[in-house]
């Protein structure tokens, strides 16, 4: 198997294990603790000096490698992504129903493509938190499904489908009366908890199908969440592969994945929260640092933004730069922006072609229609908040916001490939 079959192969089990941003944060940690990382609690003392650690707040995870080498004005090589991805998420009372049909009462969660949510088996998966603050991981498997309305009821479907977010996304899960039925109650089972135990949930809608590799060469992988957990196993790959490196004069590798960039980050598990910030003092004040040191740090470190980007539509090609046609396997996204939703500037562009070149990999860049609005990433958040010089990257995708989307096999393992570039100060 090649490696890009073995990374796609293993970007599938991590996006299978991910459900919800809980999921993906957790399994995070759990594949960094079996490669050595150190699990760091943040009400508790950190260890000082070098070494592999991780922190996790709640649906985000933050790890890095302190090199033997690094003094307190040592910069940081900082890879941000984000765990969450656009869906439905369980509001409070949530059993609901009519017409002897048990309906789950959801919000809409970030930009979904709502039509690609419709007949699919849906799982729900989060997390429950209990009186004393306990908190346990939920995943259903399928239970739930948005059951599109038969052609024969409107005839005109297929000339403009329009769907209510109130009336029309409102999931199935069983037939009965909602009085007599708790779906609430139904995932503390699933969590070995009494329902009365439950104080709060965040929980999620996911897709149950398995991700897929197909096309005439097996040249497509299909997935539900590439956006953006593509950047976050890419991270992960490899932060693990930099712990075996040793380079002189090596910055401090970390890892940043979010929460919420899809509902605009601001959150206290976001990028527009401390969460980065609290980590990077804590790592400084183990190095001994002080305020200049700190300072002198900062300005010598790099953000790469990671998230996903277009690759062009066959079918609507008309809607992309005329000049700028990015394609699946034809490496990472190099993601640039006049107006600063992308934080890509000359110097990030010239850094980024460098970190290719020493990874080997190719790189495209994407830049938006003039008459298509443009979106952000966490990379302005970051930029803004620490002054760190930031460049936007990203995989290629098609069918962006569905619940199952495409990429090519070859770009995920391009990105990491980069990636450890840049964590092991290659470039």
């Amino acid at each position: 198997m090649s490696s890009a079959a073995q990374h796609i192969a293993d970007l599938g089990a991590y996006v299978s294990a991910s459900p919800s941003s809980f999921h993906a944060a957790r399994e995070g940690g759990l594949r960094l603790a079996a490669a050595g990382f150190l699990e760091l609690h943040e009400p508790d003392a950190w260890s000082a000096g070098p070494g592999r650690f991780f922190v996790v707040r709640d649906g985000a995870l933050i790890a890095w490698i302190v090199p033997e080498s690094a003094t307190p004005v040592t910069g940081f090589a900082i890879l941000g992504a984000h765990t969450d991805s656009p869906s439905f998420k369980l509001k409070p009372k949530p059993t609901t129903g009519r017409h002897g049909w048990l309906q789950a009462g959801v919000e809409v969660y970030g930009g979904p493509l709502l039509n690609s949510w419709l007949d699919r088996e849906l799982a729900l998966a989060g997390r429950l938190v209990t009186h004393d603050g306990e908190e346990h991981l939920v995943s259903t498997g399928p239970l739930l499904r948005f059951p599109q309305l038969a052609i024969h009821l409107d005839r005109a479907v297929n000339d403009g489908l329009s769907l209510d977010k109130q009336h029309h996304m409102n999931p199935i899960w069983g037939l009965g009366a909602p009085v007599e039925a708790d779906l609430l109650g139904l995932l503390a089972e699933r969590c070995g908890l009494d329902a009365a135990s439950v104080g709060g949930f965040d929980v999620v809608v996911a897709d149950t199908q398995e991700p897929r590799v197909f096309g005439a060469d097996g040249e497509f992988f299909a997935s539900g969440r590439l956006d953006n957990l593509t950047s976050v196993h890419a991270g992960l790959v490899a932060l693990i592969q930099a712990a075996s490196v040793e380079t002189a004069g090596a910055p401090i590798a970390v890892l940043a994945a979010f929460d919420h960039e899809e509902v605009g980050s601001g959150s206290r598990s976001g990028a527009s929260g401390p969460f980065l910030e609290d980590v990077l003092l804590r790592i400084s004040g183990g190095l001994g640092a002080g305020v200049e040191e700190r300072m002198r740090a900062l300005a010598a470190s790099f953000c790469v933004s990671a998230d996903a980007g277009h690759a062009v539509h066959p079918n609507y090609a008309e809607r992309h730069d005329p000049a700028n046609h990015p394609v699946l396997n034809g490496g990472p996204l190099l993601k640039i922006n006049a107006n600063q939703r992308y934080t890509t500037d000359a110097p990030g562009a010239a850094y980024w072609a460098r970190l290719c070149r020493a990874a080997g990999v190719p790189y495209q860049e994407f830049v938006s229609n003039n008459g298509m609005p443009c979106g952000s990433t966490i990379g302005p958040l970051t930029a803004t908040r620490l002054g760190i010089r930031t460049v936007d990257v990203g995989t290629p995708l098609l069918s962006m916001h569905s619940a199952r989307e495409l990429c090519g096999v070859d770009d995920p393992a391009h990105l990491a490939a980069a990636v450890r570039a840049f964590f092991v100060g290659t470039a």
